[in-house]
């Protein structure tokens, strides 16, 4: 028979203040199999483990119950407890009694009747366990980044600096992503292009660091350690290695098209660089638009090209290349404000916050001039703070970063116009560090602050005009403006459902990409190996997004260095004899883990990738399929031990 020790947390009062701690040690120490029961503070704590590794060496204790914590949170401590005396970790079970029960239970006898049947269970449930070993499997010493904004910069520079080649793919032509259309960075106000292009500098120069831009990832297989990844390099219709970039192609080109770097504001070429800094700084042929494409006629490029770079047969490529661990930083979009009741698109002069910026910057469309359509200065301007965010109709979520980059655009253009400056605002949140000290000194520069969201732009005799409700007056108001801006919500991106399933990452109901635990681990997902680092997994300003590319490049450089990745032996296995080879269980599977063997008809497990989330076996049809450490016998003996009490 078993030898079972339970060891109930009181988890300061978060279980303590409402389960009766002593009631549920005293009641199982009568159970079945209990050898001893004990209550303790913080049993997570180094004595609340030593208590369980004295009791297993000197009372030969052979199984552990653990009734605290959810299990995502301190399994694997407990494990290791167990592992430290000499016992088995797996033949550990946890019973949830905080947030199963003492956070979402009234009362203190209801609370402890739950408790017993969920420690009951535990203990009925532990006695069936066996020991499993875990495995492990090599580690290929290169790293991909997907990406190639701030995050993702930030996060390739870490790991070649470390030692490891590393892949940074990015979709757009030119590494840089959504920074680089900045003019300055608040709240110190520094050239957001002489901060960033350096970065970009370096990783086009770092020997460890191999670029494709202009690329997508097409396909990943494989698990952490030894991921096999497809990259697709889109056609530039331009030779990368003949080619100078000396800009005879894009200067000598007729036609031109708005330019997605300038927001529209400006017009670029159809064989094109995105921004004078662009890294590499070699053009792109528009096949969409160029005439040559369309028609056969034109040809100007390649016929002026003094080192016949040109080539309009250029073809798709297809890459392929093994990866250790992989980093996802796709960053995020705006919100379309042209969906809303802010005049956009219908008055020229209702501008999104990122065409202010590339108005107000010296290389921008108008050569830093802010300016209406008419060439004119604006004598007002509105900025509207929290267009789609914080809002039932679009986003409930706060975009994080809307209220300083407000504030900074208010600053720049009282300082370049002079004009009176009204920010519509429904709070002001300025967290970070100097952010406030940022904010009382656009205060003090004559900015207006209107507390009441702008919630409509119309026009009146050639202005705009702005209502809203002033919640400090109390009563509504009309603000006629010569330019409105709007600070649209951040948002996923479009491409982030296709990206989700490409690396088996889950999105929360926002649409952003989810990180394992919101506390604890905001760089791992579900799928080991994987990480994701700045605004791909939620609102975020630049120092924080470095941050985040940092602590990826970090988590990375630690599974990279280690050269072995560990197993989990909680997978699905296939009982072949049984398997129908239906493949029920193939399209169910949320990790691409099962397959079907031609050559033996049965559904096959790869235990790499698999995480034992038991979906295959609910689905299975013939009971083939069981996940080791969840088997039918356990699972029921749990259930009837919990309805029993």
């Amino acid at each position: 028979m078993a030898r079972i020790g339970v060891y109930v947390c009181h988890c300061g009062t978060n279980i303590a203040g409402t389960v009766d701690v002593a009631a549920v040690r005293d009641f199982a120490a009568a159970l079945p199999g209990v050898v001893v029961a004990r209550d303790y503070q913080y049993m997570c704590s180094d004595p609340g483990q030593d208590l369980m590794r004295k009791d297993i060496t000197q009372m030969g204790l052979d199984r552990v119950v653990v009734a605290s914590c959810s299990p995502r949170m301190h399994e694997p401590t407990f494990r290791r407890a167990l592992e430290g005396a000499g016992l088995n970790g797996y033949l550990l079970e946890m019973a949830n009694i905080r947030e199963h029960v003492s956070w979402v239970t009234a009362g203190v006898a209801a609370a402890t009747r739950k408790a017993k049947a969920l420690v009951a269970g535990a203990v009925r449930r532990v006695a069936l366990h066996q020991p499993l070993e875990e495995r492990y499997a090599d580690v290929t010493p290169q790293a991909l980044v997907v990406g190639g904004g701030i995050a993702g910069i930030e996060a390739a520079l870490k790991i070649a600096d470390g030692g490891f080649r590393v892949h940074l793919v990015e979709k757009e032509p030119s590494i840089g992503g959504q920074m680089a259309k900045l003019d300055k960075t608040f709240p110190t106000l520094d050239c957001s292009a002489c901060i960033l292009t350096p970065k970009m500098v370096a990783v086009a120069q770092h020997p460890n660091i191999v670029l494709h831009t202009y690329s997508e990832v097409e396909r990943v297989d494989g698990f952490v350690g030894n991921f096999r990844v497809t990259i697709r390099h889109k056609a530039r219709s331009v030779d990368m290695q003949k080619c100078t970039g000396c800009g005879t192609c894009w200067s000598k080109c007729p036609y031109t098209a708005p330019s997605e770097f300038d927001e529209g504001l400006g017009k670029r070429k159809l064989i094109y660089i995105p921004f004078p800094q662009a890294v590499p700084n070699k053009p792109v042929i528009d096949r969409e638009r160029c005439v040559k494409f369309r028609s056969g006629k034109c040809g100007a490029c390649q016929k002026l090209c003094p080192t016949g770079a040109i080539d309009f047969t250029q073809q798709d490529e297809l890459v392929e290349e093994s990866f250790g661990a992989i980093i996802v930083a796709t960053g995020y979009s705006l919100l379309d404000p042209g969906r809303g009741p802010w005049g956009y698109g219908r008055y020229p002069n209702v501008l999104t916050a990122l065409q202010l910026e590339r108005m107000i910057n010296a290389s921008g469309p108008t050569g830093g001039h802010v300016q209406v359509q008419d060439g004119g200065t604006p004598r007002a301007v509105a900025i509207l703070h929290c267009i789609g965010s914080r809002d039932q109709n679009y986003h409930e979520y706060c975009s994080n970063v809307c209220c300083m980059y407000s504030l900074k655009l208010a600053h720049l253009v009282k300082e370049k116009t002079g004009a009176e400056v009204y920010n519509f605002y429904i709070d002001i949140r300025a967290f970070g560090k100097a952010y406030e000290e940022f904010y009382n000194r656009v205060q003090n520069e004559g900015v207006y602050f209107i507390r009441g969201k702008g919630a409509e732009v119309g026009s009146r005799d050639g202005r705009l005009l702005v209502r809203c409700e002033d919640t400090l007056l109390g009563k509504y108001r009309e603000v006629p403006v010569d330019m409105v801006v709007l600070s649209p919500a951040m948002e996923a991106r479009p491409d982030a459902s296709h990206l989700s399933q490409v690396f088996g990452i889950q999105r929360s109901a926002d649409g952003f990409f989810l990180e394992a635990h919101a506390k604890l681990e905001p760089l791992k997902t579900a799928t080991d190996g994987v990480f994701i680092a700045g605004a791909c997994q939620g609102p975020k300003d630049i120092p924080y997004s470095v941050a985040q590319g940092a602590g990826a490049a970090a988590e990375v450089l630690r599974l990279l260095s280690a050269g072995r990745v560990t197993i989990s032996p909680v997978v699905a296995q296939v009982a072949a004899e049984i398997c129908s080879g239906c493949r029920a269980c193939l399209p169910i599977c949320p990790y691409n883990a099962v397959s079907y063997d031609e050559v033996t008809k049965v559904a096959r497990v790869n235990e790499a990738l698999c995480k034992g989330c038991g979906t295959c076996v609910a689905a299975c049809p013939s009971g083939a399929l069981s996940v080791s450490h969840f088997r039918t016998p356990q699972v029921l003996a749990q259930i009837e031990e919990v309805l029993a009490v």
